[in-house]
């Protein structure tokens, strides 16, 4: 036999290899779904709780419910990029979704507006927490050459969540209340965390930036994952995110921040008020819905196109040229036309739309190292957070002054800023490479 074959023990172990990444890609698959259910579940009941003054709700009130949820998850990709570092990343997984599903059971049984907001900013910081992380899962426990492909893979699932979220809400709503929307989608979570809590390895680098190398090194043999050592040192707990603006950093964070802003400005604002902004326009309510659908599933697809793209390209360049053609579409959805049409027009838009965001997340992911990361991923997906409440509260302001046919020319200069931001963000990591050479 040549000493070059591969033995019946290696290939075995191999393929028990990679089996084990993808249970683990699987799983967090699984629980970004019910992220994705419990992120767009809202925005599909409120036409019904609008139209029937349910807690006494007002498109204006809406709308700073809304923003109080992506304020919630604001504080919550902040918070679990860090403190990942310091208590672990399966904690944080494990936490965060324990915290969005109580929430939401929360949600369901609210009395009074203020209940609802209360119950919907919790919501939102498990939401924000779980994201960053369950990507830098997806990351870590993948080859380097499809880092950009497992992160639109992972965010599919945020898109099948928002796709079924409305079908959740024309199965229920109408003939048992909105409650049972909120309280429906959070009985999976409660099935699916055990599971989690059982099988959710530790992430190797972090364990070996906490010390363990012994456990770091074991969990790396087991999954075939890459295990560089730490840069940071372990006695300054901040240096994650210190090195997010040392040597000349500064400067593409920030662009990369002021991406994110513009790319969560359109996801949650055109995200929550379609199906409102539809029926204004003089769509009736069960094609409003189905927008939403269509708009989520084009989102699905989107996701492995822009994944595969980007590890042939570069994701900076997915997200210059994704977030131009967003413009398009999405100033496309507020002109009339036939209702066959609209449908297309709002399947490319959310083919475009949410994986040019993700994008961002997978440029973010490839730019840092595997250490800094988390952090990098939670401060980017964090400063999105602001776009994602105003996106919402400026969309539910137009919609009350009577205004809702220029929502979505609004969300197309955003998408438009976007791409300009993600330029600007290559040329400053060119004008830096330059210089260091």
């Amino acid at each position: 036999m040549s000493s070059s074959a591969t033995s019946p023990l290696a290939q075995a172990t191999g393929t028990a290899t990679r089996r084990s990444r993808s249970a683990v890609i699987a799983l967090c698959w699984a629980l970004v779904l019910l992220d994705g259910i419990d992120t767009f579940i809202y925005g599909s009941v409120l036409p019904k709780m609008l139209g029937g003054h349910s807690l006494g709700l007002t498109p204006d009130v809406a709308g700073t419910i809304g923003s109080y949820t992506n304020f919630g998850m604001l504080l919550g990709t902040i918070v679990a990029g860090t403190a990942s570092n310091w208590i672990g990343r399966r904690v944080t997984v494990l936490v965060s979704v324990m915290v969005f599903t109580l929430a939401t059971l929360g949600t369901g049984w609210s009395q009074s507006s203020g209940q609802f907001g209360l119950f919907r900013f919790v919501c939102g910081f498990g939401l924000g927490a779980l994201l960053p992380i369950a990507i830098s899962y997806g990351m870590e426990f993948t080859s380097r050459g499809r880092r950009a492909l497992a992160t639109g893979v992972i965010m599919t699932a945020h898109q099948t969540g928002g796709a079924l979220a409305p079908l959740i809400a024309l199965w229920l709503v109408d003939d048992h209340g909105w409650r049972t929307a909120f309280i429906a989608s959070s009985v999976p979570a409660l099935i699916l965390l055990p599971v989690a809590f059982r099988l959710l390895p530790e992430s190797p680098t972090n364990l070996l930036t906490r010390g363990r190398r012994a456990d770091a090194e074991r969990l790396a043999a087991a999954y075939g994952t890459e295990l560089a050592e730490p840069k940071a040192s372990r006695g300054d707990k901040l240096d994650g995110l210190k090195n997010l603006f040392r040597n000349r950093q500064w400067s593409t964070t920030l662009c990369f921040w002021l991406t994110s802003f513009a790319g969560l400005f359109l996801v949650y604002g055109v995200g929550q008020w379609l199906p409102k902004i539809m029926v204004d326009l003089g769509y009736d309510t069960g094609d409003s819905l189905l927008f939403s659908t269509f708009l989520n599933v084009g989102g699905i697809c989107g996701m492995l196109v822009a994944g595969r793209t980007a590890d042939r390209i570069g994701p900076r360049k997915v997200v210059i040229a994704w977030f131009a053609l967003t413009a398009l579409f999405v100033y496309l959805m507020g002109v009339k036309m036939s209702v066959g049409v609209l449908y297309a027009v709002v399947f490319f838009a959310g083919l475009l739309l949410f994986s040019g965001q993700t994008m961002v997340y997978a440029t973010v992911g490839t730019h840092h190292n595997d250490e800094d990361r988390p952090t990098a991923l939670g401060w980017v997906a964090g400063m999105g957070r602001f776009g994602a409440i105003f996106g919402p509260w400026i969309g539910g302001a137009l919609i009350a002054a009577g205004n809702a046919d220029i929502g979505f020319t609004m969300y197309a200069c955003a998408a438009v800023f976007g791409a300009l931001m993600m330029a600007l963000a290559a040329l400053t990591i060119k004008a830096r490479t330059a210089t260091t050479v």
